[in-house]
């Protein structure tokens, strides 16, 4: 697999189609393959954005290794540190931008979460009384409190257009202390 991913890379670069030549300088390091900003066209502005500078080496590893160069990695579980709570990741899916923005916002004006990202652009396939659809729709990444899971699932039905809307919860099992320290103080108990 990693000498099929190493030849579609080198062939889409040499085709000098990539827009993001930097892309191909983190995977490079992230996936193991030394030689390929080697071979990467030489225009002046790749010859500066691929090379192993110190800053991008510095990020490479704090994004793809569990150690750094500079610093040690600070995240923390999440049993045994009363600054947090419980927290779970929270997926509701919305028709469209305005629908999304509306309930991610009044979650937020309720402190049912600490954060709601929208991300567009998905298209969802499924089975609704017995016909396959697909639609167009966004996503909700709610950022909460384990605890606030009910209140957050009847305050999603009761301001969603769909029948049936998707509540999905994920637990966090650990993170950075002081992002979990914040979901917990913006969050209502």
């Amino acid at each position: 697999m990693a000498s099929s991913l190493f030849f579609r890379a080198s062939n889409f670069i040499s085709n000098n189609t990539t827009p993001y030549p930097t892309t191909w300088c983190v995977l490079r390091a992230g996936l193991g393959f030394p030689s390929l900003c080697s071979i990467l066209p030489s225009s002046s502005y790749l010859k500066t954005s691929c090379p192993q500078s110190s800053h991008f080496v510095h990020i490479e590893r704090s994004k793809f290794s569990t150690q750094s160069a500079d610093k040690t990695v600070q995240a923390v579980k999440m049993e045994g540190n009363s600054n947090i709570v419980p927290s779970i990741v929270v997926y509701v899916t919305v028709p469209n931008r305005e629908a999304g923005r509306k309930l991610a916002g009044s979650i937020v004006k309720e402190k049912l979460a600490a954060c709601v990202n929208i991300v567009p652009g998905l298209e969802s396939v499924y089975l609704w009384e017995g016909k396959i659809n697909s639609d167009p729709e966004e996503m909700l990444i709610i950022k909460t409190r384990q605890s606030l899971l009910e209140a957050l699932t009847e305050h999603v039905k009761a301001n969603h257009e769909y029948d049936v809307p998707e509540v999905i919860a994920l637990p966090i099992t650990g993170g950075s202390p002081q992002y979990l320290e914040w979901l917990k103080n913006s969050t209502r108990d």
